[in-house]
């Protein structure tokens, strides 16, 4: 899922999108955590309960936690040292963010959406068959 909102194609580098991921918060493994600070985005005038988990030391988006789904972390694809399957289907969202300079592929493979999707990330990696509990 490629997200063109204002707060996360800010994070995602020079292709004007971010991919948050969806593991369980259980999972996560963290090295020089002591580098670690967070940042809570203004979303309307209110302070987001949602809590974007970043480096300062480089600055570096790591991932988002939320505390109203605290078993669930969505990390930042790019800052995931393990290897990654490539998806069946590239899912765009919030399109109506996206900058004119962004190029949103098109075609077989590509699904858009101006706003959230039809379907939550474990949703469609359950329609997919890709869902691991």
């Amino acid at each position: 899922m490629r997200c063109y909102c204002s707060i996360c194609r800010k994070i995602g580098g020079s292709g004007g999108y971010a991919v948050n991921l969806m593991a369980d918060y259980g999972s996560l493994k963290l090295r020089g955590a002591e580098k670690k600070a967070v940042y809570q985005a203004e979303i309307d005038g209110k302070t987001s309960p949602a809590e974007r988990h970043f480096c300062k030391a480089c600055g570096s988006h790591l991932w988002v936690w939320d505390p109203r789904w605290p078993e669930l972390v969505h990390p930042h694809a790019g800052s995931v040292d393990t290897a990654l399957p490539s998806p069946p289907e590239i899912v765009h969202i919030m399109l109506r963010d996206k900058p004119d300079w962004v190029d949103v592929p098109n075609g077989p493979g590509h699904v858009h959406f101006d706003g959230y999707p039809d379907k939550s990330i474990e949703d469609w990696h359950k329609s997919k068959g890709l869902f691991e509990s």
